[in-house]
């Protein structure tokens, strides 16, 4: 696919002789459209607002006067694997590649995920107290970010150099494993005796990347705390959590002056009521944020049965991968309908796609980790392939930044569809075909009016 990425590098020179003529003509309508046979990625065009509506056509209503949740950002997850393939390139074709991911003129990705310690995709295994077999280190006294300062932080240094006011979570995917009941990267549970120093290693985790000017703004306890088969893995039970915060976690953070918003589950869809749980403990909520989603089983729609029993707090949604033997086109479709209009419309501050790039034979990897995880971007040395995630995620963030509402939008089985009001007032309205033949609709926005086609299992954002 390296032949048909000329015009993503062009993508900054296209913004900047587009959006100054666009934003002065009031009856334009700016529209970028990615179409599943990838003849069209990220294309730009211009709609003019009509008068009147196609009659026979279906209405796309953008609600101004609905309000939901606020938007703090669309990404990836930066892995261990991410940061070392894009700080082996050469120093322009990172500082190149970086601004057009993170940069006001490329894509604008605003949010990113990171791991306390190894992933999965990670070269290997490690955590910041790794101890020989048999000792502990309960004041922590050889904490250290250890690998991380190879690749990840300079890498995350470069980017808030571009987006400074980015925003970082941190998900472990194991404690240590002296402090685990099995001494092993894979499975086991958290000791009780050591939760407390648990609790001070994300404290310290926290106030070390901040010394490096790296600020933290969420962590949630355990990537998958019902998984634990991957490596590295660490299983948590909901009560096991709700205790972990509301008597050790939660308490350390105060105690310490941290601001670092605490976010429980970070898990499927499938088991709404893990998060629920946790927050039905009075004692545990008044420590927690909300609650991350992933949507590897269950229904999106798992969100909104979280935020209907707890309206106060917020939701995310911060992973889904796509696989090496995906195809374009129906990942696109799934995706967009899912990760980007599902988590949006069903209450969530973010939507997260997983790693960020892998090489070409899909590592780095532990031994055991994912070997088919495919990454927004293969990178070979220099040489930059975007994938079908990339896409999915640049049609929301390129256009809506953090601090974006979601407003209304009128629902339709064919055109599952999400819009946003942007701190510059402009209206975004992202649109999948999701059926197997063109679609022709109206999108209206009060007294005006825009008939436009998408084909079949494309997708469009409008931007006025």
């Amino acid at each position: 696919m390296k032949s048909n990425h000329l015009l993503i590098f062009l993508l900054p020179l296209i913004a900047a002789c587009t959006t100054t003529p666009v934003a002065q003509n009031l009856n334009m309508v700016q529209v970028w459209t990615t179409q599943p046979d990838q003849k069209k990625l990220l294309f730009a065009d211009t709609l003019i607002w009509a008068d009147g509506k196609k009659d026979t056509f279906p209405t796309l209503l953008v609600d101004t006067s609905q309000t939901f949740q606020s938007i703090d950002g669309f990404g990836f997850t930066l892995t261990g694997g991410s940061a070392t393939l894009i700080h082996q390139m050469g120093a322009t074709e990172r500082n190149a590649l970086l601004n057009e991911l993170f940069g006001r003129n490329g894509i604008g990705i605003s949010y990113v995920r990171v791991s306390i310690g190894a992933s999965d995709l990670s070269a290997e295994v490690f955590s910041y107290n790794d101890l020989p077999a048999g000792q502990t280190d309960t004041n922590l006294l050889q904490f250290n970010l250890s690998k991380d300062t190879v690749d990840l932080i300079p890498v995350l240094k470069e980017i808030l150099s571009i987006h400074p006011n980015i925003k970082i979570m941190g998900s472990p995917w194991s404690a240590p494993l002296w402090m685990k009941t099995n001494g092993n990267s894979v499975g086991g549970e958290l000791k009780p005796e050591f939760y407390s120093v648990y609790a001070q290693y994300f404290v310290k985790y926290i106030e070390a990347m901040k010394a490096q000017g790296i600020t933290i703004d969420a962590v949630t306890p355990q990537n998958e705390p019902q998984h634990g088969g991957n490596n590295p893995s660490m299983v948590m039970s909901a009560v096991q959590q709700a205790d972990f915060i509301k008597n050790h976690l939660g308490p350390a953070f105060q105690s310490a002056g941290l601001n670092t918003k605490i976010i429980v589950w970070d898990h499927n869809c499938d088991n709404p009521d893990f998060p629920i749980t946790i927050l039905n403990d009075p004692a545990a909520k008044v420590f927690v944020d909300g609650s991350a989603f992933h949507l590897y089983n269950g229904d999106i729609s798992a969100l909104s049965t979280v935020h209907d029993a707890h309206p106060d707090k917020n939701l995310y949604f911060t992973e889904q991968w796509t696989g090496s033997t995906g195809t374009f086109d129906g990942d696109l479709q799934w995706h967009v309908k899912n990760v980007i209009i599902g988590s949006m419309r069903n209450w969530s501050r973010v939507a997260l796609e997983w790693n960020l790039a892998n090489d070409p034979t899909f590592g780095p990897h532990t031994p055991g980790g994912c070997t088919q995880c495919k990454g927004a971007l293969t990178l070979d040395g220099n040489s930059v392939t975007r994938n079908v995630s990339y896409y999915t995620v640049a049609h929301a963030s390129k256009f809506v930044p953090a601090g974006s509402v979601r407003l209304g939008s009128t629902i339709k089985t064919a055109l599952p569809n999400v819009a946003f009001r942007t701190p510059d007032d402009k209206k975004v309205l992202i649109v999948l075909n999701d059926s197997n033949q063109s679609q022709s609709f109206n999108i209206n926005d009060g007294n005006r009016w825009i008939a436009t086609t998408l084909t079949a299992g494309a997708v469009a954002t409008y931007v006025w």
